[in-house]
């Protein structure tokens, strides 16, 4: 295959059950259609996949909507939490699937 934006030659490789073909020369990376829309639906259940079902807390713990003694509120940082080690930490947004995807 030839890079229809350089015109260097394109290999193909699987990645996570997606063909991609990428140019050697450019490194553009090039998808047909069918290859789009497994990555959409791929997303789309890396972002909508079921939480687990809760479980039942073991005998003697605080019931639900109640906080376990010594523990801050919710909504309320856990004690030690404005030390020095915390602050200056990255709080980004979460990563996406195609970072993954394509992240060497």
């Amino acid at each position: 295959m030839v890079c229809p934006r350089c015109g260097g030659p394109m290999s193909t490789f699987d990645r996570a059950g997606v063909q991609v073909d990428q140019c050697a020369n450019c490194r553009g990376i090039f998808l047909d259609r069918g290859e789009i829309e497994r990555l959409v639906e791929a997303e789309s259940s890396y972002y909508n996949a079921p939480a687990p079902a809760p479980q039942a807390p073991p005998p003697g713990y605080a019931q639900p909507g109640y906080p376990q003694p010594g523990y801050p509120p919710a909504g309320y940082p856990p004690p030690g939490y404005y030390d020095d080690e915390h602050h200056g930490g990255h709080h980004g947004r979460r990563r996406s699937m195609f970072h993954d995807l394509f992240d060497d």
